[in-house]
């Protein structure tokens, strides 16, 4: 199943700009005001300038509530929602594969083996999250090291291939850790956490993890302008005078630090990096100049809603996959009926 290359003729009019510009604004404030616990726009505002300003004084109920608590949380989710996003929309050009996602490579699932060892170790959160770092790279660079070839159009469905075998062993060994693991106590806290939270963010955490995620989007955004020449042949792509095996590179490495760095803050997130950009393309096209953008927007505003629905549905917090994949598959099956993605 391959990409079409045609592209729709929408590009960013100047409302649609201000639109993806204001709207992660305008979802970050709304989360942060929304919980179990509601807090008005003038308490937000309030304990953001007493603290940002250093007033002196004991801190309000709502300071330490917004400070605290929820806008670690909500920048850690903007920052995830839109990062696998943007990570979806390199991987599913790299590839020409509209179902790619960023866990092609596998990263998810190294990821996700460095923080079983480390909950079964019982090492302390911070330690947890290097690990699933180291991990996920070294699943990366071991699905290179498998599936790389030099015979150019080929090499690309080789590295899928052996992303599909890695992620497939790391999964098995993720496997053979919840085995042995302890079922009172050391089960439960892996296998939570492979469902993905976003209630261990901390601004330690986004101190961690932010720059990962930043370098990553940052170097996506500058290179969205070269993301269309990777579909293209190789004699394709010499023609217009691009290294495509660096750009290549550069991508993939871009997004599994996106990807890596999610999955080490968080656990596993599914469906943001498979069904917001096919969003953004049904919305702006396929030019990556508009949907690589686009994506970054959209994914940071649907991960921060889902993340409140998360923490202020019921008692207690539901698993952040869980409510992707709700939401998402639905949305995804409509996705394709109007698309014709069945009769195709």
């Amino acid at each position: 199943m391959t990409m079409k290359r045609g592209t729709r003729k929408a590009g960013f009019s100047r409302p649609a700009v201000l639109a993806l510009c204001l709207l992660p604004v305008i979802a970050a404030l709304a989360c942060v005001c929304l919980g179990r616990y509601t807090i008005p726009v003038r308490e937000v505002f309030s304990a953001l300038g007493h603290k940002m300003l250093g007033l002196s004084g004991e801190a309000s109920k709502s300071e330490a509530i917004v400070w605290s608590m929820r806008l670690p949380r909500v920048l850690l989710s903007l920052l995830v929602g839109g990062g696998l996003a943007v990570a979806g929309a390199a991987f599913q050009s790299l590839f020409s594969n509209p179902l790619a996602t960023p866990d092609t490579l596998g990263v998810a699932s190294g990821a996700s083996l460095g923080a079983a060892l480390g909950l079964l170790w019982g090492f302390p959160l911070f330690f947890v999250q290097v690990m699933a770092l180291v991990c996920g790279f070294f699943a990366v660079a071991l699905t290179f090291l498998v599936g790389y070839r030099r015979d150019g159009a080929s090499s690309m469905t080789a590295i899928v291939l052996a992303g599909m075998v890695i992620s497939s062993l790391f999964s098995a060994f993720v496997s053979l850790v919840k085995f042995v693991a302890d079922s009172d106590s050391q089960l439960p806290a892996i296998t939570y956490w492979l469902m993905g939270s976003l209630s261990s963010a901390t601004w330690a955490t986004l101190r961690f993890g932010a720059p990962f995620l930043a370098v990553g989007i940052i170097a996506l955004l500058v290179l969205r302008w070269r993301l269309n020449i990777l579909p293209l042949s190789e004699d394709e792509a010499r023609a217009t005078g691009v290294n495509l095996p660096l750009l290549r590179g550069i991508t993939a490495l871009a997004a599994t630090m996106i990807t890596a760095a999610s999955v080490a803050m968080c656990g596993q997130v599914a469906w943001v990096g498979l069904l917001i950009p096919h969003i953004a393309r049904m919305m702006f096209g396929s030019d990556n100049t508009r949907l690589v953008p686009a994506s970054l927007s959209l994914g940071a505003v649907f991960m921060a809603l889902v993340d409140t629905l998360a923490r202020s549905a019921t008692a207690s917090e539901i698993p952040i996959s869980i409510l992707t994949a709700v939401i998402g598959a639905p949305f995804f099956i409509q996705l394709l009926r109007q698309s014709r993605g069945w009769n195709s």
